[in-house]
């Protein structure tokens, strides 16, 4: 069959970096509405004789020069002369990001990037922003939808070239193709945006640069509370607050009011949004129990390219002068949960990030009042050891010979993932937490004890971590963003 596609574009050259953003808008947009308008004609009926194709736009650059840039840079720049290339979609949710690292690699190369149209098909169901079949108004009943063959008139998404290849050093490059300029191509990246909305409730443009992970609901009722408060007391900095169901509750100095309708039943993770302008604010996602959670809400998250991520949640402490409410700063892991072990196997070492590490013990001195030795007192850093079974402690004595072997001073089952997975997509990792029981020791969590567990630290727990994140967010995303998270041939793209 010939194939349709809309009237090309004519790739040009840019050293303005918002003039080069607005022209892959400007692709986006006409390519997917035309997708859109196809798609539609096919449903109501419309007799193809042709295949329908569209393709996301690219962002190109090429240098000739093996100079060196500032050895201090972590990124923005290119491992060494050739064509960069990478195809970009919602360039509407990525504006600020596109155009900061665009900015960059005219500043740091003193070269034109190139935007036009890519090789790569937009899948028909991202040519939607959410559920093609709610957008589109499709039901069962649309027989013509269903009894003809979609696939054989439009592109649908192919799981073989959505894959994290680059990320995770495996990429092999074809023979006359351009490198790579980030670390996800544009399908990937819409594939992750749908199971944002998907697992979380909310629409992706939500989510903001800093993220909290937490294992209980208790943290997100103390996270509505306050994020309400702020909004209806009028204080300067946050926009918005962002419930399940882009249920959008504005700041009293904006007017107040609310948006939207929190769903009857609530997502498997949800996901909340403190908003601040240019996506500075905080999201908090409740991702539940277990390692696969983690593991599965950080692939997702990781394509928004976060500033910092952070797990907050309750832990076993493992040493007997622990008390029930101390803190733990995870500087180590052991990676005994094994959702990972594939694409980053266990002798990467996952290492702690020092302006993580420095933010949230200055927020525990902060909050708490105590500094030097005197923090010991409430807080205490080694390893935590994160595990893929929930009833480690009936597992036998090999289990806690390898803990003890290990040094970990803590157990959870979900900070070694998202730790590892901050390292493996380069985004900013940090882990605090609080003891909730101590297993070994006897101290065995029940009803009784947890209540006033939850009651004394919860709170406090969270007022840290929110400080802790506010100090990260004043570093300059040069620093944050460390060396230590960058392999030897690196994409330019944060």
């Amino acid at each position: 069959m010939l194939v349709e596609t809309p009237p090309p574009y004519t790739t040009e050259a840019f050293v303005d970096a918002g003039a080069a953003v607005a022209r892959l808008e400007e692709i986006y947009e006409r390519n997917t509405q035309f997708l859109r308008d196809r798609f539609e004609a096919y449903v109501n009926g419309g007799a193809f004789t042709t295949r329908v194709r569209a393709c996301y736009p690219f962002v190109r650059m090429t240098t000739s020069t093996h100079a060196r840039l500032d050895s201090r840079l972590a990124y923005g720049f290119v491992a060494g002369p050739g064509v960069h290339e990478t195809s970009v979609t919602r360039p509407d949710i990525f504006r600020i990001y596109l155009t900061e690292q665009i900015e960059l690699l005219v500043k740091n190369h003193g070269v034109p990037v190139e935007i036009g149209e890519s090789n790569e098909p937009i899948p028909i169901h991202f040519a939607y922003r959410r559920d093609i079949n709610i957008e589109a108004a499709l039901t069962i009943a649309d027989s013509s939808a269903f009894t003809r063959t979609l696939r054989d008139v439009f592109d649908t998404p192919d799981l073989a070239a959505m894959d994290d290849a680059i990320a995770d050093g495996t990429f092999e490059l074809p023979p006359g193709a351009p490198e790579p300029l980030s670390l996800f191509r544009a399908a990937r990246v819409d594939y992750s945006l749908r199971r944002l909305y998907h697992y979380t409730g909310t629409d992706p443009e939500h989510f903001q640069n800093f993220v909290i992970f937490t294992n209980y609901q208790f943290y997100v009722d103390a996270f509505v509370q306050l994020c309400q408060h702020r909004l209806a007391s009028g204080e300067i900095g946050p926009d918005a607050f962002v419930a399940p169901g882009n249920a959008i509750t504005r700041n009293a100095r904006l007017g107040g009011g609310t948006t939207g309708t929190t769903p009857e039943r609530a997502p498997q993770m949800p996901a909340f949004h403190l908003v601040e302008p240019g996506y500075r604010g905080i999201t908090l996602i409740n991702i539940g129990t277990g390692p696969s959670n983690a593991r599965n809400v950080t692939d997702h998250v990781a394509v928004l390219r976060p500033h910092a991520w952070l797990m907050v949640g309750h832990c076993a402490g493992l040493r007997n002068t622990q008390r029930l409410g101390d803190y733990v700063l995870a500087h180590g892991y052991v990676r005994e949960d094994h959702v990972l072990d594939n694409e980053l196997p266990l002798w990467v070492p996952i290492p702690a990030l020092a302006e993580m590490q420095v933010a949230l013990e200055e927020a525990v001195g902060e909050v708490t009042g105590l500094t030097g030795f005197e923090l010991k007192r409430v807080m205490r850093t080694g390893t935590v050891a994160s595990v893929d079974n929930r009833n480690w402690e009936i597992s036998g004595p090999s289990v806690i010979r390898r803990l003890s072997q290990s040094r970990a001073i803590a157990l959870d089952m979900e900070s070694a993932a998202i730790a590892a997975n901050g390292y493996r997509f380069r985004v900013p990792y940090g882990t605090l937490l609080c003891v909730s029981d101590k297993p070994l020791h006897g101290e065995i969590k029940l009803a009784g004890m947890a209540s006033e567990f939850y009651r004394r630290r919860v709170g406090q727990h969270l007022e840290i971590s929110l400080k802790a994140l506010e100090r990260v967010k004043h570093q300059e995303s040069e620093r944050l963003h460390s060396r230590k998270l960058r392999s030897f041939a690196e994409v330019a793209f944060q």
